[in-house]
């Protein structure tokens, strides 16, 4: 089996792109995991979005 094959389907780790380790998948290490938990709980994957302004009155109430 030629080894570019392998390459390819090996997962990456999505942090370093190190391979994935089966005890941490999809990450190679704890520490990997904790970075992509700490980027998710500070907001670092946010999609941005324009700012909206102040809800609109309703003019038939």
């Amino acid at each position: 089996m030629p080894t570019d094959k392998v390459r390819a389907t090996t997962p990456r780790c999505p942090i370093c792109s190190r391979p994935a380790q089966p005890a941490t998948r999809p990450f190679c290490s704890p520490r990997c995991a904790q970075v992509d938990l700490s980027r998710w709980l500070t907001g670092g994957y946010a999609i941005p979005s324009e700012a909206e302004g102040p809800p609109e009155k309703d003019e038939d109430a």
